[in-house]
């Protein structure tokens, strides 16, 4: 029977990254296949894009599936062996080839996938005690040019209760001030105010417009690197 592992569990799978690891592609699935325990067993990890990922366990010479591999309270040097093993593959596997599951509004999304698919960025937690904040930097100078975080409304004025999750973004001081109404952008939240403004990602403001708005940010950092 298929298990969801616990070290893919709230990750999301990116896709482009799987085959450099050794999955291939078998209709809409994705499958990595190798041995552990010295040959004596094979794992399959399987990989799709509408449900969680999955792994199995087979014993090789009785073609049976091994079902202790999956109990975390299984005792004994030689399962908990094979549970190290699991647990190394799968976390490598995470690190890798997939990414926190955090943010959940649409807007966000799209950031995530844009700064990847413009400039190969991925989103990092840096902070253990806030898991839903992430930056963006440059590879080269390390600058930041974006952070994506979930904060309270009412701590970006909104008079609501609940969270939101918004973008922080560099500008230059004359495009802050312009840009800044305290409705649509607000000023950098934990940010210095006169660098950075902030945009609430509930489509208050056109998706194609925050793109620009990131060039631009990538852009700033990229002049003043030089």
């Amino acid at each position: 029977m298929w298990k969801n592992p616990a070290p893919l569990i709230n990750k999301r799978p990116i896709f482009s990254k799987l085959p450099e690891y050794g999955f291939t592609r078998c209709e809409q699935l994705y499958r990595y296949c190798t041995d552990i325990a010295e040959g004596m067993f094979s794992l399959t990890v399987q990989v799709s894009e509408n449900t969680a990922p999955e792994i199995l366990i087979l014993d090789k010479t009785l073609n049976e599936e091994y079902s202790l591999a999956y109990a975390p309270s299984a005792t004994g040097a030689f399962v908990g062996a094979i549970h190290a093993e699991l647990q190394s593959i799968l976390t490598d596997i995470a690190d890798k080839c997939f990414e926190a599951d955090i943010f959940k509004s649409k807007q966000a999304k799209e950031v995530i996938a844009y700064i990847r698919n413009t400039y190969g960025i991925e989103a990092e937690y840096l902070w253990e005690k806030f898991p839903d904040n992430a930056i963006f930097r440059d590879h080269h100078s390390r600058k930041w040019f974006a952070a994506l975080l979930t904060v309270e409304k009412q701590k970006i004025g909104l008079q609501e209760e609940g969270s939101i999750e918004i973008l922080d973004l560099k500008a230059k001081p004359e495009k802050v001030a312009l840009l800044v109404d305290g409705v649509t952008f607000l000023p950098g939240y934990h940010m210095n105010k006169k660098h950075w403004f902030t945009i609430r990602l509930d489509d208050s403001v056109a998706s194609d417009i925050v793109a620009t708005l990131i060039d631009e940010s990538f852009k700033t950092i990229q002049k003043n690197s030089r």
